[in-house]
Formats: structure tokens, C-alpha cells, sequence
């Protein structure tokens, strides 16, 4: 075989539509854009028009709000404690904070700390420091023979500046 021999198999490469090249190619004078139109320039997107009529979006009542100041805690489970510590990512004999779980993978980051869940089941004794834990969570790691310390979590930018207005 030679490479001036190579050739993809029939089929496989499809050639481009030519548009807007003469009536003959079936693409051309509109370019399959239809007859002028706000839908026949560029740039146009109409999502949600419902042709004047107020769209559903706007007739529907509006709900909640986004608390600014919420703390955006990740979840840990001592399921997963228990696995990293399985696999050996994870010492049990070292106190476990944030910045073992992140050396072990278990998270990524922690924007104002971590919580601890009682999903799945925890084996190992462990002394775990959190900003947060349910009270499944504490009993879990207790009937293991470890303990959990809740520490105040890390004030975001927000809090900071209203704690210092006061």
C-alpha cells in the first residue's frame, strides 16, 4: 500500500451545500432563508413568541427568590469517607478536614465548607472536622468510635462586609 493509494471508504465524506450559487443548485437567490421576514435575517433568535400574545412565561405567577447570602456547602457522605479510606486515598489515623477531603478527590472545592451526610455506612474510627453535619451523620461516625467537630463556616465576601459594618 502506498499513500497515493489511500481512500476513504464511498460514502463517508459528503460534500457542502453550495448555497446561494444560482437557481439551478436548488440553494440559490434566498439561500433556503424563505422570502424576507424578521426569520430571514441574521442574528435572530424568537424564543418564546407567541405572536403578541403575553407569553407563557409572563402569564405564569412568580415564585421564590435567590437568598445572596445562602452558604453553598458540598455534600460529603460517610459512605464515601469510607471508601476513599478503602482505597487508601483517605488516613483515618490523621484528623480529617477540608484540605485532607480535597488531597483524597473527594471534592473539588468547598466555596464555605463541607456538610456531612449520613448516607452509606462508616467502619473506620475517624476525627473528622466539617462546617456542617446532620445529626444521622454525627451518630454514624460516633457508633464507629470517632468524632465530628463543627466548626463555623468560612464567612463568604458578603458576610464579611456586614459583620464589619456593624
Amino acid at each position: 500500500m502506498k499513500l497515493h493509494e489511500l481512500s476513504d471508504n464511498p460514502g463517508a465524506n459528503k460534500a457542502r451545500k453550495r448555497i446561494g450559487r444560482g437557481i439551478g443548485s436548488g440553494k440559490g437567490k434566498t439561500s433556503g432563508q424563505g422570502h424576507k421576514g424578521q426569520k430571514a435575517r441574521s442574528g435572530v433568535a424568537v424564543k418564546g413568541f407567541e405572536g403578541g400574545q403575553m407569553p407563557l412565561h409572563r402569564r405564569l405567577p412568580k415564585r421564590g427568590f435567590n437568598n445572596i447570602f445562602a452558604l453553598k456547602f458540598k455534600v460529603v457522605n460517610v459512605g464515601r469517607l469510607q471508601g476513599a479510606i478503602d482505597e487508601g486515598r483517605l488516613d483515618a489515623g490523621k484528623p480529617v478536614d477540608a484540605a485532607a477531603l480535597k488531597a483524597a478527590g473527594i471534592v473539588k472545592s468547598a466555596p464555605d465548607g463541607i456538610r456531612l451526610l449520613a448516607k452509606g455506612e462508616l467502619k473506620s474510627k475517624i476525627n473528622i472536622t466539617v462546617a456542617g453535619a446532620s445529626k444521622a451523620a454525627v451518630e454514624a461516625v460516633e457508633k464507629a468510635g470517632g468524632s465530628v467537630t463543627v466548626v463555623a463556616p468560612k464567612a463568604s465576601a458578603a458576610g464579611e462586609s456586614a459583620s464589619a459594618s456593624e
